[in-house]
This record gives C-alpha cells, sequence and structure tokens, in this order.
C-alpha cells in the first residue's frame, strides 16, 4: 500500500496538519496585512513534501513479531504500511508539523495495532514486554508536547496502539448521572451518545472533535467549560487500566478514605503506567438554557481582578475568559466588529451559562452585576457566541500560518492570583526576548483560559516570523519560557500535560523524591519500560 492510499481505519485528522482538510481556510487580508507590517512575513509560502514525496524509516517489526501481533488482533488489525504509520508518527504540535515538512528520512512507529477487547490489548502488552517492544498508545492524535513520539530507546521497534475500536457506551446511571465510556470514543461521539438519552458531559477542550476520552483522562484535560463543569479529572469517578502485569479497576464509590486515591495515578499518567480502556464519568441532563455575555475592561488588570471575584463569590458561569490587550487587539485588527458597540482597545472576556431557565437567569444576574461592580462593560451577546461558533478552528489558523512562513505556537502554565502577572511578564519577556535574538520581532497574546478560587491559567499564543531552522528556533523559544515558568511560580503545564516536551523540567516540577515515587510505580506496573517511553518520568 503507498501513501496515497486511504483506509477506512485511518484517523480523521490530516496527516501534516489539524483536523479536516475540508475546513481548512486561507488567511484573510486582515491577516495578511498583520504579517506583513507586525513581522515582516510576506505570506508567500513555505516549501514542503507532499504525501508522495514523504520518506519514513523502514519498519523495524519482524516478520515472527507481526504474526505474533496478527495472532492476537487480526491480521487486519496490525498493519505496517507507510500511510498507516505515517498517521500515527506524532502529534500536532507545531514541532510536529514542522517535522512533517522533512524531505528526508522521518521517523515511525513500526506498526499500527488497533485491538477491538480489553483482553486483546492485555495481550498485546505481554508479548511486547516479552519481545522488547515499546509501545506508545494512540487516542485522536492531538498530542502537543510530544506526547506520541514513537521512541524507540533500547527497544528493538515501536508500535502504536490505537484505541478507536473500543468505543462504547458501556453504561449509563440515570440515577446516579454516571457513565462508563469506552476510551476510544471522540468527544463528539460521546456527546452524541450520551445526547440520545438525555445527557451530556461537557468537557470541550479546544481538541474536542478529535481527541477521546481515554485521552482526556490521560492527559488531564481542561475543557473550556471548565468554570460549569470541572476539569476532566473531576468528572472522573472510575476507571480500568491495563498493564503488563494486570488490570486495574478503580474507583468504587464516589469518594473513599480508603487510602491514596490510586484513580490519580493514571489520570495524567499519559499511558506510561498502563492503557486505560475505560472510564466513568459524572454526567448532567443536558441543559435546558443557554445565555451568552460578552464584556470589555479597560485593561487584563482590572479584567483579571473581575474574574478571580466571580469565581471566589461562586456565581457559577459554565464559562469565563479573559483577552489580554495583545489578543483583543489582534481579534479587532483582524474582524470588522467586536459586540454591539464599538471598542477600540481593552480586553475582551466571554462568559456563558448553562441550566435550567432559572438557574441560568440567576447565574447570570449575579455575575452580570459583579462585572459591572468590577469595571465590565456588556458588549452582549454577539462576541461570545462568535467566540462559541469558532472556538475548535483556531489550530487551522496556525497551521495556515505556518504554510505562510509564520512560526505560531501556544503554550500555558498557571499560578495563584497574587502572582498572575507576575507569571505573564516574564513568559512573554522569555518569549519576545529570545526570538526577537533569533531575528525576528514577537507577538505574544495572552488569556485567561481556567479559572479557581486561588488562581488561574494563562494561555499563551506567539508568533513571530520563521528564521534558519524554526525546529530549533521554536525551542529556543519554548525552552526560554518554561524556565521562566519555573523561576516565577508557575506550572510546567496546566492541560496540555507532559510528554517528550516539558519532561526536562518534571524534575524541577515535583522534587526528587516525586520522580522517584513515579519511577517506582513505572517499575510496579511496567517492568519492561515499554510503556510509552521517553514521556513524563524523567
Amino acid at each position: 500500500m503507498t501513501l496515497a492510499d486511504a483506509h477506512p481505519s485511518d484517523p480523521p485528522m490530516l496527516w501534516n496538519g489539524w483536523g479536516d482538510p475540508d475546513a481548512a481556510t486561507p488567511l484573510s487580508p486582515g491577516i495578511r496585512s498583520l504579517l506583513d507590517q507586525a513581522l515582516g512575513i510576506d505570506a508567500g509560502g513555505i516549501d514542503e513534501p507532499s504525501l508522495e514525496q514523504v520518506r519514513l524509516r523502514p519498519s523495524a517489526l519482524s516478520p515472527a513479531d507481526r504474526d505474533g501481533l496478527s495472532a492476537i488482533v487480526g491480521e487486519a488489525h496490525v498493519s505496517v504500511d507507510d500511510r498507516a504509520r505515517l498517521l500515527r508518527a506524532g502529534g500536532k504540535s507545531t514541532l510536529d508539523l514542522l517535522r512533517r515538512r522533512d524531505f528526508g528520512i522521518q521517523d515511525a512507529p513500526d506498526a499500527v495495532l488497533v485491538p477491538g477487547t480489553e483482553t486483546e490489548v492485555s495481550e498485546i502488552l505481554r508479548f511486547c514486554a516479552d519481545r522488547s517492544i515499546a509501545v506508545v498508545p494512540f487516542g485522536g492524535g492531538t498530542s502537543v508536547v510530544g506526547g506520541l513520539d514513537p521512541m524507540r530507546g533500547d527497544f528493538k521497534a515501536v508500535v502504536s496502539l490505537d484505541l478507536r475500536r473500543l468505543d462504547e457506551l458501556h453504561s449509563l446511571d440515570e440515577v446516579s448521572w454516571e457513565a462508563e465510556l469506552g476510551a476510544g470514543l471522540t468527544g463528539p461521539e460521546a456527546e452524541r451518545l450520551l445526547g440520545a438519552r438525555g445527557f451530556a458531559l461537557g468537557h470541550f477542550p479546544q481538541s474536542f472533535l478529535f481527541a477521546t476520552i481515554g485521552g482526556f483522562a490521560a492527559t488531564r484535560s481542561s475543557g473550556q467549560d471548565s468554570a460549569g463543569y470541572g476539569r476532566f479529572n473531576d468528572m472522573v469517578r472510575g476507571l480500568r487500566a491495563v498493564t503488563p502485569v494486570g488490570v486495574l479497576d478503580l474507583g468504587r464509590a464516589p469518594e473513599s478514605a480508603a487510602g491514596p486515591d490510586l484513580r490519580q495515578l493514571l489520570i495524567g499518567s499519559e499511558g506510561t503506567f498502563g492503557i486505560i480502556t475505560r472510564v466513568r464519568v459524572r454526567v448532567h441532563p443536558v441543559p435546558e438554557a443557554t445565555r451568552h455575555e460578552a464584556w470589555s475592561f479597560p485593561d487584563f488588570a482590572t479584567g483579571a481582578d473581575a474574574l478571580r471575584a466571580v469565581v471566589q463569590t461562586g456565581t457559577g458561569p459554565t464559562v469565563i475568559r479573559l483577552s489580554d490587550e495583545a489578543e483583543t487587539g489582534v481579534n479587532l485588527a483582524t474582524s470588522d466588529r467586536i459586540g454591539e458597540q464599538q471598542i477600540t482597545g481593552g480586553c475582551l472576556a466571554i462568559t456563558a451559562f448553562e441550566g435550567t431557565e432559572a438557574h441560568v437567569a440567576s447565574r447570570h444576574a449575579e455575575t452580570r452585576e459583579l462585572l459591572i461592580a468590577k469595571g465590565g462593560t456588556s458588549l452582549g451577546e454577539g462576541p461570545a457566541q462568535a467566540w462559541e461558533h469558532g472556538r475548535f478552528n483556531a489550530p487551522y489558523l496556525r497551521d495556515a500560518l505556518l504554510s505562510a512562513g509564520a512560526l505560531c505556537e501556544t503554550l500555558e502554565t498557571a499560578t495563584n492570583w497574587s502572582n498572575l502577572q507576575t507569571l505573564k511578564t516574564a513568559v512573554t519577556e522569555a518569549l519576545t526576548t529570545t526570538l526577537a535574538d533569533s531575528g525576528t520581532p514577537a507577538l505574544v497574546l495572552c488569556h485567561i483560559s481556567h479559572v479557581y478560587p486561588t488562581g488561574a491559567s494563562l494561555y499563551f499564543t506567539v508568533v513571530a516570523a520563521q528564521r534558519g531552522n524554526p525546529i530549533e528556533q521554536w525551542r529556543a523559544a519554548k525552552a526560554a519560557a518554561s524556565e521562566a515558568m519555573m523561576r516565577t511560580g508557575g506550572t510546567i503545564t496546566h492541560h496540555h500535560a507532559v510528554g517528550a516536551d516539558h519532561r526536562p523540567w518534571m524534575r524541577e516540577e515535583v522534587g526528587d523524591l516525586g520522580v522517584t515515587v513515579l519511577r517506582a510505580v513505572k517499575a510496579a506496573l511496567d517492568p519492561a519500560g515499554i510503556l510509552n517511553p521517553g514521556k513524563l518520568i524523567p
């Protein structure tokens, strides 16, 4: 089979970009003008290999090992063809996509396995542990931190374990509001199955259209409705995970005092301790009503203080976000209008409320009163609805910018409210200084994406011109930003996970003893070390 031959089991994501090719859009005149004026980019395009020009490292899986794996899952569910391997060669970070442009030999897993049962997953892990074959779990392929890199290390081969066939709604407890979902279900499919029974999960990260339930759990994902429904780890009530030495079935009750919560060893483990096969989650009835309202604040500090007041008071928006002056300004420069009244600066905030008619009305009224008291000006529902309509589309713009010669990537962190501005300033300065040293000015945009009573997350978008080797250019900028996070009290990642990219800072994040604990858990559950090597654990 050639790279050009499509197959029904292919992931829906582009091999060299984000998502559905039919959803990709060209750069608007406003964005092209911004690239030219701010960064000196003429958007003429970058030389990239076509699918037919890609050359992969030959599969290292031996015929005997392929036969052994075929005996477990069936010959139709083991593939060593180049297309299947390329589509699972990594995630969708800027570094991943820049590597896809290599006209030389690219790396990829040596085979793709698509098990259909938990028993098959268990047999695969035992086989691979015995045969020194590394295993990288694959859900939607949306990692942006190197979480899917096929690292062989000292193993003789590495395989991608695609969980797409584990896609059932196993149970729904309509009294307790709990559902057990297969790890391979995508976000939209989980919502469809639950919606047919009158329920919803309400977890909407930017990767929602393609990411999977198992991936949400394995990366401690946080969705855009987290103010109302919590992070994904807040939703998890139980899970099953297959390890090379057995199965963990965790979570017997809503809460327990039976020792440390072992679920938390698997939530956020990124496939390094076991393969999550089922997740039991808290769900809720499909909301009766939704209300949106956008706000303008004179500056980021005022807006952040307003968001802090909202979350600490507990007025209960489902969504609340705040863009800084730079991000608001870029939105204004590349669109005709924001809101029911024209604004020329300041900071844009988005709120949304879901629930019963009465609950939505009361929460909206209390939040509105508080935001006005804190210096906010209502912009009506228009911009908030527009944000919701396009909230999953930003990665398509990133891809178009990369192809036009821009360097574009995101990174995120979190800290306490009292430290928010210090962290924001430090990361912004690290990025602008490092990119200036590489020969380009940079646009650094930021927004508060998730809020908590004690603090919030900061989500940065960085745009600069590609100079020299863009992979090394971005690595230097990301390293500088990461050092700034560590130096000024931020976390190395709030919701993107650790993967390979953040791994160098994990020792500073959790300490020497924390690393020892992680290694001990790894040794107990995966003695041969086959599960997603090179990720998470220093």
